[in-house]
């Protein structure tokens, strides 16, 4: 074992070290970009195959329009099963994967509970990935899903001006560029972005980007190869890594946590002062002991279950009052 996960939360290891045992090196070690979304695929569906469905939670899969010249975009929507016709609120979820991983499939476990426990209404939306399509792929057809969404919200039954964001690592930095572009576009209004340890910045230049390297999920080796692949050889510009950002007001409500053994923890404390300083709403949590995505590998830690404790009442609040 290393000496940096000698300082994981112990109760989050464990399933750590399993998945280190079966892919020794992690998912990173498997150079070919599509053979390793085989493996984690494959992780997934025998993950799942144990899991009953949720008998609370209504979903309907549909195709959107993509941006201008792009494919259709997928979106899963979730729906409480019990919903009584009044208006709920609406969340916009955006799965991780460094921008080459990841789709709604792998996210629904993690969907279905938020659409229960913060009684709303869903709209889990997939992306176009790198390499294949560089940015601006991703973030595009992220704010055509947002728009989509915010245009359906009478068919959808959410209240449009009770519209969250949600995202994880690269998801965590779509949701905020995504929140960026409406800022930008006078597009529809976003009552809370968040974003547990986002992907911020392609620099790669900060303490913990150089700390982070054997822990065994997004170390530093990964995260430089997902940059590169993303940006497709080209530069950054804020939508691609919102660190880049020279104007961060006026943007709506954030939350953001991260895990103290997270290679984006430092980006992400110097993107969170940013935001204060830019007058933006802004909670912020770091966790001793958590990893990257620690709570989606070992969930019934005490130590995620107070991370999800914490994201889930940000929502209550600004969407229940």
């Amino acid at each position: 074992m290393s000496a940096q996960r000698d300082r994981l939360d112990p109760a989050s290891r464990e399933p750590l070290e399993m998945l280190l045992a079966a892919i020794p090196g992690g998912f990173n070690a498997i150079p070919d970009i599509v053979e390793r979304r085989a493996v984690v695929a494959g992780l997934l569906a025998a993950q799942m195959a144990d899991v009953p469905p949720n008998d609370r939670v209504v979903t309907e899969d549909r195709l959107i329009p993509g941006p201008e010249g792009a494919p259709e975009v997928p979106v899963r929507v979730y729906t409480p099963a019990d919903a009584t016709g009044v208006l709920l609120p609406g969340i916009l979820y955006i799965h991780g994967g460094g921008m080459i991983l990841g789709d709604i499939e792998a996210n629904e476990l993690t969907a279905a509970m938020l659409c229960e426990q913060v009684n709303a209404v869903i709209v889990s939306t997939g992306y176009r990935k790198a390499p294949e399509d560089p940015h601006p792929a991703q973030v595009n057809d992220c704010y055509a899903a947002l728009t989509w969404m915010a245009s359906h919200a009478g068919e959808l039954g959410y209240d449009a001006h009770r519209l969250a964001v949600y995202g994880g690592s690269a998801g965590g930095n779509l949701a905020i560029a995504t929140a960026m572009m409406a800022r930008d576009t006078s597009g529809p209004e976003i009552a809370l972005v968040v974003a547990p340890y986002p992907m911020l910045d392609d620099r790669n230049e900060l303490p913990s980007t150089h700390e982070i390297t054997e822990v065994g999920i997004w170390d530093r080796a990964g995260n430089v190869e997902a940059w590169s692949w993303f940006l497709g050889g080209k530069p950054a510009d804020a939508y691609a890594a919102p660190a880049r950002a020279t104007d961060l007001s006026g943007l709506p409500p954030m939350f953001i946590d991260v895990g103290e053994m997270d290679l984006f923890r430092d980006e992400d404390i110097a993107f969170v002062a940013r935001l204060l300083q830019a007058g933006v709403p802004t909670e912020f949590h770091v966790y001793p002991g958590a990893y990257h995505a620690s709570e989606v590998f070992a969930p019934q830690a005490e130590l995620s279950q107070r991370i999800w404790h914490a994201r889930i009442a940000a929502f209550r609040r600004a969407l229940h009052g």
